[in-house]
């Protein structure tokens, strides 16, 4: 059976706020270890982890928004995630974190491995999802750095 463009779209709508939650989560993991840290720490993981994350999670509001006004769609509302249980303590916190922005990168990835970014011929989405990704290209390799200093 032949999808229609209309279904393809609100796919790839739901493809897109799977990311997004994911990048939720992460905010909201970064937010609580941050409460935990020592001032120094806290603004390193600031710096390092939680600005790229939000830069990103907010560049994927906008395009899911945008994208979903351009075809007549409803636009998703994305409520804040929860951190988990405090007894994960900062360093929980920070890998929560990096495992929900690596969902979020894969969901990204198979989004446009699926080629529905191409398919519904959105130039803007597909250099917006590739602006995402890159925003948290390091996220692992920065949390590592970071938690390698924890506790010392």
């Amino acid at each position: 059976m032949a999808r229609t463009a209309a279904e393809d779209r609100r796919q790839l709508l739901g493809d897109l706020a799977r990311a997004i939650d994911a990048l939720n989560v992460a905010l909201a993991a970064l937010g609580a270890a941050y409460d935990l840290l020592d001032e120094r720490t806290a603004d390193h993981l600031e710096e390092q982890l939680f600005r790229p994350v939000q830069a990103a999670a907010g560049r994927a509001r906008r395009i899911h928004a945008a994208f979903a006004a351009r075809h007549g769609l409803p636009a998703a509302d994305f409520p804040p995630a929860s951190a988990g249980p405090v007894s994960l303590g900062a360093r929980g916190f920070v890998d929560r974190a990096t495992d929900a922005v690596e969902e979020a990168d894969e969901a990204l990835v198979e989004l446009q491995d699926s080629m529905l970014p191409v398919e519904v011929g959105d130039p803007e989405l597909r250099a917006g999802l590739a602006e995402v990704r890159a925003l948290v290209a390091d996220v692992r390799g920065r949390a590592r750095g970071l938690l390698r200093t924890l506790g010392r």
